[in-house]
């Protein structure tokens, strides 16, 4: 091995999400859950000879949606890693089909916040790292917003002290 060159070893990454991702995660459940369950609802409600055939499935669906939105936010919550290095981003997603995404600091092209409305009812952000990968950009959902901003603030800082050509 040349001077140059250095061994980087994988590692699970160190960092969590925040605990307030587990709440907007169960928040985008219910409401994907809501709207079906509204729906089938009302229209069992206005259609007398079909009531029993809309307002079961409502049932099952709301109780389906109620039992996903309680597990699966934890789950992800235990599942999901991040950690970011003065070399690269590291995101840890999936406990069955585990996904691990690394973006070396000299491929980042851009840098971006986002904050849609149940995050910032949640005071969350995610944050894309896009670089030249075809398999898309890195992103980082379920971060205090405070802190998505710092970690935009010190990748933005990183990645212009890194020599390369982000392509």
């Amino acid at each position: 091995m040349s001077e140059g060159e250095r061994t980087v070893r994988l590692r699970p990454p160190n960092n969590t999400l925040h605990p307030r991702a587990v709440d907007w995660w169960r928040a985008q459940w219910l409401l994907l859950t809501a709207l079906p369950v509204v729906v089938l609802v009302v229209l069992g409600v206005l259609i007398e000879p079909a009531r029993f055939w809309l307002l079961l499935p409502a049932a099952v669906l709301a109780v389906l949606g109620a039992g996903c939105a309680v597990l699966f936010p934890l789950w992800w919550f235990r599942t999901h890693r991040w950690e970011v290095t003065d070399e690269a981003v590291y995101v840890r997603t999936g406990l069955l089909w585990q996904e691990w995404r690394i973006a070396p600091m000299s491929r980042i092209q851009t840098v971006d916040t986002v904050r849609g409305p149940l995050e910032q009812l949640y005071r969350l952000a995610t944050v894309t790292v896009t670089t030249a990968s075809s398999k898309g950009a890195v992103r980082i959902a379920g971060l205090g917003h405070e802190s998505a901003a710092e970690l935009a603030e010190r990748l933005t800082r990183i990645t212009q002290d890194t020599p390369g050509d982000a392509t």
